[in-house]
């Protein structure tokens, strides 16, 4: 059919009903669209006329996803939603949960799945990943299948645990029912025009047959989320390091009070931060703009100085960004380092935007200037409590991300905001990011070893607040390092009390700078290896939670040599250990 038999009408409908029809439907996103398409569609086969033959088993989409931050998870739940919202059936299931040898009896598979720090799976996608790879993979001559991978450009690998799901599932044989999509960590905009894109490939491959409702909301769940966040209330925002330490670590309360928002112990807290007004103020003086200038966002135009506050990211560079901006600089020198993927990647961690504009100085207009910005991203925290003791209030451990460029101080959006430009009282955005591989045992009499260095602590003092209110019997030890002791001893009041109580049964402290010799939490795991395998062996489920760069690798190298040396095995088989932990719930990792 034409696009101009399509204006028409084609004769089916009246000039006044299509005009209705046009209006109806001109705001509406993509996924919208391709939503009311499935549900027309579907209403026609209902309603009497001529049923069209399609076999029921032909409208089963299986959605796999694998989420390290529940970004993927997010995606997914979206993109079931809209699929039921066609009449289509939808199981929706993690990789963690999903049995591989299912993969040949599929019919339609949807993966949405994120990479994590070097272009590694996320944990909750290891095994499949592992199964996909190996001999025992089957042949997938039959399946229909697409993938959306999650990503940071700002990485070298960027979206590889996607593409790896995307070439080997076609090399097993499947059929790409559409082609990959990477989104970066501003996915919202392509991850809804692919999952419009997949619906339409779905509607042509095997219409819906299913009767057709919108997604409900579950009972007693809240409907706020990431694309509609609560607006909670500021209680406190205070620093809870020393006057002479070297971090700036504040204990932030914020009151839930009337949302129905619940978590759990070990989820995160993902929270929405305009950027500083000041920023934006010294970012549009660098590039000569008034701030007055229209732009466009999401079809809709507004000042310049209200989207650079609203919907741009500031504060983070990535690589698009410093070759976009070596251009319009005409720096020699700034392309040599874009085109240096070590120099990059330091160049990228070291410099803000405004750091680009002084040193390398350009004159965009305004529309090419946001066109090089990467939307604004919640930050995650892990959460630093449980409502089993604070009831309708949420708490988090915020470390300022701070440094110092040409004299002037730079800073991190949300951490920054909590430091220095909040005040009690004042707002500010949140949503729950429900985190299903970071959870206490289901039995209270089960050990409990935490590791959990700097700001890697929050999510176990809310476990210990849990494990308090349920009056679990079993044993707790914890893990704890930073600079000092008089300075950088995180809420110890409370862990002094959680030992003299008996609910903390050993605590192990790594202060690096009280002596010559550095000692960090890695050493201490090694020095008591002999008691943690011993619980261990005796089923306890060992959690680790902070810096993913440098900590958790250095922690898991000290993890293999204890169960190497105290299990007497090879590194090879003490790695098996590990692993087989991992694989049973035993071993759960929030890193960062």
């Amino acid at each position: 059919m034409q696009l101009s038999e399509l204006h028409a009408g084609a004769g089916v409908l009246e000039p006044a009903k299509l005009s209705q029809l046009q209006q109806l439907t001109s705001d509406l996103s993509p996924l919208q669209l391709a939503w009311v398409s499935g549900y027309l569609a579907a209403s026609a086969n209902l309603a009497g006329g001529q049923p069209q033959p399609v076999a029921p088993a032909a409208s089963s989409l299986t959605i796999l996803y694998g989420s390290q931050t529940g970004n993927s998870r997010s995606v997914a739940q979206q993109l079931a939603d809209a699929a039921k919202g066609q009449g289509r059936e939808v199981a929706l299931v993690s990789m963690s949960e999903y049995k591989p040898k299912r993969l040949k009896e599929e019919q339609q598979l949807l993966v949405v799945v994120s990479t994590h720090g070097e272009g590694e799976p996320p944990d909750d996608a290891i095994a499949l990943h592992k199964f996909l790879f190996s001999n025992r993979a089957p042949k997938l001559d039959g399946v229909h299948f697409g993938v959306l991978a999650l990503g940071d450009s700002s990485y070298e690998h960027f979206c590889q645990t996607g593409k790896e799901f995307d070439d080997r599932l076609a090399e097993l044989g499947g059929s790409r029912l559409l082609e990959r999509a990477d989104c970066d960590v501003d996915f919202e905009d392509s991850a809804e025009a692919w999952i419009a894109q997949a619906l339409v490939k779905l509607a042509d491959l095997a219409p819906a047959t299913a009767s057709v409702a919108a997604p409900a909301q579950a009972t007693g769940v809240s409907s706020y989320s990431r694309s509609n966040p609560f607006k909670a209330t500021l209680l406190a925002s205070q620093k809870i390091t020393g006057r002479d330490s070297i971090k700036d670590t504040r204990h932030v309360e914020l009151s839930l009070e009337e949302s129905g928002i619940r978590y759990q112990p070990g989820d995160a807290l993902g929270v929405w931060m305009d950027n500083d007004p000041a920023l934006v103020a010294e970012i549009l003086a660098a590039v000569g703009l008034s701030g007055e200038e229209s732009v466009q966002v999401k079809e809709v135009s507004v000042p310049l100085s209200q989207a650079l506050t609203e919907t741009f990211e500031l504060t983070l560079l990535h690589p698009a960004l410093v070759k976009g901006w070596a251009e319009l600089a005409g720096s020699a020198e700034l392309a040599q380092i874009a085109d240096d993927g070590d120099a990059l990647k330091q160049f990228i961690h070291q410099h803000q935007l405004l750091d680009l504009a002084r040193r390398y100085p350009a004159k965009p207009d305004a529309e090419p200037l946001v066109g090089l910005l990467r939307k604004l991203t919640p930050r995650l925290y892990s959460i630093a409590s449980s409502q089993a003791e604070v009831e309708e209030e949420v708490h988090l451990t915020v470390a300022l991300v701070e440094a110092e460029r040409d004299g002037e101080p730079r800073l991190g959006t949300v951490s920054g905001a909590f430091a220095r430009r909040l005040q009690e009282g004042d707002e500010v955005k949140v949503y729950v990011e429900p985190n299903q591989n970071f959870r206490l045992p289901e039995s209270g009499d089960t050990p409990v070893i935490m590791i959990g260095p700097g700001t890697g602590i929050a999510p176990f003092r809310g476990f210990m607040q849990e494990r308090e209110a349920q009056g679990a019997e079993g044993d707790n030890w914890l893990f704890f390092g930073n600079p000092t002791f008089t300075e950088d001893f995180l809420y110890q009041v409370e862990w002094q009390g959680y030992v003299k109580s008996g609910l903390l049964s050993r605590i192990s402290l790594a202060f690096s700078r009280d002596q010559e010799h550095k000692i960090y939490v890695q050493d201490r795991v090694r020095e008591a290896g002999a008691e943690l395998y011993q619980w261990l062996e005796r089923g306890a489920h060992l959690y680790l939670c902070g810096d993913a760069e440098r900590m958790a690798v250095d922690v898991e190298t000290a993890l293999i040599e204890v169960v190497t040396e105290h299990g007497g095995k090879s590194r090879e088989q003490a790695e098996q250990y590990l692993e087989a932990l991992r694989a049973s719930k035993r071993y759960q990792k929030d890193v960062y």
